[in-house]
């Protein structure tokens, strides 16, 4: 008797990196809102990999890289008003 399986699928790195650029320009765009400390790093890592994968959205993953610095640009000015480490509204 012959067993006949199916080959095991598997995810495209482009699609995958596509993903990762959306999601860093979300994360980098929610992050310049709230929790900007956490947000903003996982954006800019996202993008990096999404770059380094050669994502088809290349102009996303740069909006997510630059709005994972801006993250943590607005972070550190809020902090240097407040001489504190957080700031709060």
């Amino acid at each position: 008797m012959e067993l006949t399986t199916a080959a095991p699928r598997r995810r495209s790195t482009v699609r995958d990196a596509d993903g990762m650029a959306v999601a860093s320009f979300i994360l980098g765009l929610v992050g310049l809102l709230a929790l900007n400390l956490f947000l903003g790093p996982v954006a800019i890592t996202l993008a990096s990999i999404a770059l380094y994968r050669g994502t088809a959205r290349r102009g996303r993953a740069f909006l997510g890289l630059g709005l994972g610095v801006a993250d943590l640009l607005v972070l550190a000015a809020f902090m240097s008003a407040d001489n504190t480490l957080s700031w709060s509204f």
